[in-house]
């Protein structure tokens, strides 16, 4: 019965980090794509190694390091590699909720960097011609197209003369119907409606670390007292 039981904890475990392992190497192609197509440091040139393409590539890279330890641990009943496994997702989960504890902390902080930064930005974005191929206002354009905003605060952001065509909807035909939201004040609600959604998802991602370092410890002590299993 119990070696039934453990048997099936270990195909589990197997089928579980093999499936995260997948989804690792999604994120982390999904971050490449993004790296090469899109150079969101314009965006935000002193916060540049925080952007969306930098956060999936090493969220990426993480997730398929620590899923295979998991997979080839369980796979191998190695008990050097479980216990990687173990306290790699111990750290994880560490870091992730001081992470939260310190977005909502320092929450004001935080927004005034952005807003700094975006700024700063978009300054840059501004001194560059309409018609440059370097790619620092085809960003701030992907923004605003997708979000229905213009500029960080509103249109004067970007001038009298120097307002992109990505701040309206049909341009040439009513030019002067701008998007009257800044992007700041867009990601800001937008961050606030999915507030809920988030919350639940790194509470669920919590669990499921709990989960795995449970089940790892459990396979971790069977091989152990059975003797099985590479020595630490």
């Amino acid at each position: 019965m119990a070696q039934g039981c453990l048997k099936c904890l270990k195909v589990t475990m197997c089928v579980a980090n093999f499936l995260c392992f997948m989804c690792g190497v999604a994120v982390l192609s999904f971050g490449v794509y993004m790296m090469v197509n899109f150079k969101f440091a314009a965006l935000t040139p002193t916060l540049a190694s925080f952007n969306l393409a930098n956060m999936l590539l090493i969220s990426g890279i993480v997730i398929t390091c620590v899923s295979f330890l998991g997979f080839l641990g369980a796979l191998k009943e190695n008990r050097c590699l479980l216990l990687t496994f173990f306290l790699l997702l111990f750290f994880l989960m560490l870091v992730e909720l001081t992470v939260a504890c310190l977005l909502l902390v320092y929450e004001r902080e935080i927004a005034k960097l952005v807003a700094d930064d975006l700024n700063e930005g978009l300054k840059k974005a501004k001194s560059t011609h309409s018609n440059s191929t370097d790619g620092i206002k085809s960003d701030w354009d992907l923004v605003q197209e997708q979000l229905k905003c213009c500029g960080v605060n509103n249109v004067t952001d970007w001038g009298d003369n120097n307002v992109p065509s990505s701040c309206c909807e049909k341009c040439d035909i009513t030019p002067q119907k701008y998007w009257e939201k800044g992007c700041l004040l867009t990601l800001k609600n937008l961050f606030e409606e999915n507030f809920l959604t988030t919350g639940i998802s790194v509470i669920v991602l919590c669990i499921v670390e709990v989960l795995g370092m449970c089940f790892a410890m459990t396979l971790f002590c069977h091989i152990s007292r059975s003797g099985l299993g590479y020595k630490l």
